[in-house]
């Protein structure tokens, strides 16, 4: 596992560095929008398709959302208690970015590499089930509303709109389409579609790397992110353990989706957080410091399940 996480950690490295030094004087965030925009249009769609068309889809695709569904809205429904009663002098904007940084794991871009890692290939469509079969949806929904009602922006919230210019979850329905209907997937597209999604991990990686900055650090910010880091890294997996093993999860799904639920903060809220005028640096600092504590606590995790 140590070699496993030495080259996650390498790779997001990269990202990191390139934040810093600006090779060629091109900026992290230039680059890591260029990256994130040709994952997220080609290379996830790709993915997507030649894991959902050919895996098996059953009972188990039901109970991993469901499981997916109740963290996420425990973890929200909480954090909106605790910004709201308890920090109480927080403003909107920064209560409004650290409730969705402690809601959304980072399923994709952090859970395929983790999960095909130390679970292996097959493991892949447990990632892509419990982002485009929960988080997704959920984010797009009520976390658009959300974040457009503590924001500063006042921009017009379109759910249904922002749902169906999602790429990747286009491609989920026609894989599931193809899967349910036996339409055999032929060579020459397995391998191309193979092709395209083998650099979507890498590349992920980095740009998580990209994204992760200090500029919102002080001394005085960490009372306010601890209730993200405790609920993100820690409440999340709690609740997965209590309803994935309630519902009938078992082996490498059960295994896989508490992995899921033990992810830091999602990266692509940043992309809400500038949208719809909630504080980003905020946003980024939960993110950077879940990720850093995230490289310890999932392998935690993955022993007490192993």
């Amino acid at each position: 596992m140590l070699d496993v996480f030495t080259q996650m950690a390498a790779l997001i490295a990269c990202g990191v560095a390139w934040r810093i030094w600006k090779p060629m004087g091109i900026q992290a965030d230039t680059s890591r929008q260029s990256l994130i925009g040709l994952v997220y249009v080609l290379l996830l769609p790709a993915l997507v398709l030649d894991v959902l068309w050919t895996s098996p889809l059953g009972m188990d695709s039901i109970r991993i959302s469901v499981t997916a569904v109740s963290g996420i809205l425990v973890c929200m429904g909480l954090a909106w208690l605790i910004y709201r009663y308890v920090f109480k002098q927080t403003s909107k904007p920064t209560a409004g970015a650290l409730i969705l940084a402690a809601a959304f794991p980072n399923a994709t871009y952090m859970g395929l590499p983790v999960l095909e890692q130390l679970l292996g290939p097959e493991a892949r469509i447990i990632a892509i089930q419990y982002d485009l079969f929960a988080c997704t949806p959920i984010l797009l929904s009520i976390g658009i509303l959300m974040a457009a009602a503590y924001g500063s922006n006042n921009e017009k919230v379109s759910p249904i709109a922002t749902l169906a210019r999602v790429p990747p979850l286009w491609a989920a329905i026609l894989a599931i389409g193809l899967n349910l209907g036996d339409v055999p997937m032929p060579e020459w597209l397995d391998e191309w579609l193979g092709m395209l999604g083998i650099a979507v991990i890498p590349l992920m990686l980095i740009s998580l790397g990209m994204s992760l900055r200090w500029s919102a650090w002080t001394p005085h910010t960490l009372p306010l992110l601890l209730p993200v880091i405790a609920l993100q890294l820690g409440i999340m997996p709690l609740v997965a353990v209590l309803v994935a093993s309630n519902i009938g999860l078992e082996g490498m799904s059960l295994t896989g989706v508490i992995l899921e639920a033990s992810l830091p903060s999602m990266v692509i809220g940043l992309v809400l957080c500038d949208r719809y005028g909630l504080h980003t640096s905020f946003y980024a600092m939960a993110v950077t410091i879940t990720t850093g504590i995230s490289l310890f606590t999932i392998p935690f995790w993955f022993s007490w399940l192993s």
